[in-house]
């Protein structure tokens, strides 16, 4: 072999094994979520993944793992505290299990709109409730949302009494569980994947849901009436391992924090016009679309705030600041 040959033999080993090195120096970063891929969560988990990449120059990979691969939400908080997961996009559904005061921006008519609900995700309560996560093991990336939650029912719907004893479909969340009591129904939690079937016979009379998954899963075929309440929002909450954080050099926490939060806070934003573009959707089927507000609900929303403001001190300090948009 000349002496060329032998140079240039030895150059392209010596790539080969640098670009080895690299590859098994990059960052894998598991990133859990209860969400189908065709859901705005995942999509914006993707669009994150890509863009830390391509800032890290390939340290850090995300791995996506949608739809309750990883388990539910239970589990996956559970597997970030041990540092078997890496990241989350989770509802606050847990985190209220063990504090109530993260349960507060379920609280009905808080917000009246995604605007309200984008300003409050972004104020002083919020913020200190993210940062609040540490002692759960965790570290607060960012908050995103689901669309308003709306109303799909069986039958019509002309009073809050159409509402009674009615098995309304709901997440096993304590605030959300609690306003379904207290308006009069029977909240029945159940997966969102059975919800289809358990609707269309008749295991269930309704769900809390949004427009975007009513239109989607095609909720609407088996409704007698689709309500426009706009009631609640739906927070979702990114949160990191604590123990997989501190692995992660000072740079690389710093884009990945910056990163989540920009495209989260343009999740929330497109809510708005995601909310607008299903409803329009929904008003061309058979089912007619009912329009209703607070005063709808008569005394149950007073009461659950009554109940709630001792449950959860800080919903006094969300409330002001709601107060104040």
């Amino acid at each position: 072999m000349s002496i060329l040959k032998s140079w240039a033999h030895g150059a392209l080993l010596s790539t080969i094994a640098f670009a080895g090195v690299q590859t098994a120096a990059a960052e894998e970063l598991r990133v859990g979520m209860i969400t189908p891929p065709s859901h705005k969560w995942t999509i914006t988990a993707n669009e994150v993944a890509a863009e830390v990449k391509e800032k890290t120059d390939g340290r850090i990979d995300m791995l996506i793992f949608p739809s309750g691969q990883l388990g539910n939400e239970a589990l996956m908080l559970q597997q970030l505290q041990t540092g078997a997961l890496d990241v989350a996009f989770l509802t606050l559904g847990e985190f209220a299990n063990r504090d109530p005061n993260y349960g507060i921006f379920l609280a009905p008519y808080i917000v009246q709109d995604v605007a309200g609900a984008r300003a409050l995700l972004k104020g002083k309560t919020a913020t200190e409730l993210l940062d609040g996560v540490s002692k759960f093991g965790v570290v607060g990336l960012g908050y995103g949302m689901a669309g308003m939650r709306q109303i799909v029912m069986r039958g019509a719907v002309d009073s809050v009494a159409d509402l009674a004893g009615k098995k309304v479909r709901t997440i096993p969340f304590k605030p959300e569980l609690d306003f379904w009591t207290t308006v009069g129904a029977t909240p029945t939690p159940m997966p969102l994947p059975a919800l289809y079937d358990a609707f269309a016979n008749g295991q269930v009379d309704g769900m809390q849901i949004d427009f975007e998954g009513t239109w989607n899963t095609k909720y609407y075929e088996h409704a007698g009436a689709i309500v426009e309440s706009n009631h609640m929002m739906f927070p979702m909450i990114a949160v990191a391992s604590a123990r997989r954080w501190a692995s992660l050099s000072e740079e690389d926490r710093q884009t990945l924090d910056s990163v989540v939060k920009a495209h989260l806070d343009e999740l929330v934003h497109s809510y708005a016009q995601i909310d607008a573009d299903y409803l329009d959707k929904l008003k061309t089927t058979d089912v007619p679309v009912v329009k209703i507000d607070r005063a709808f609900f008569g005394d149950a929303v007073d009461d659950w705030y009554a109940d709630w403001r001792e449950k959860a001190p800080m919903l006094k300090q969300l409330e002001a600041e709601a107060a104040g948009l």
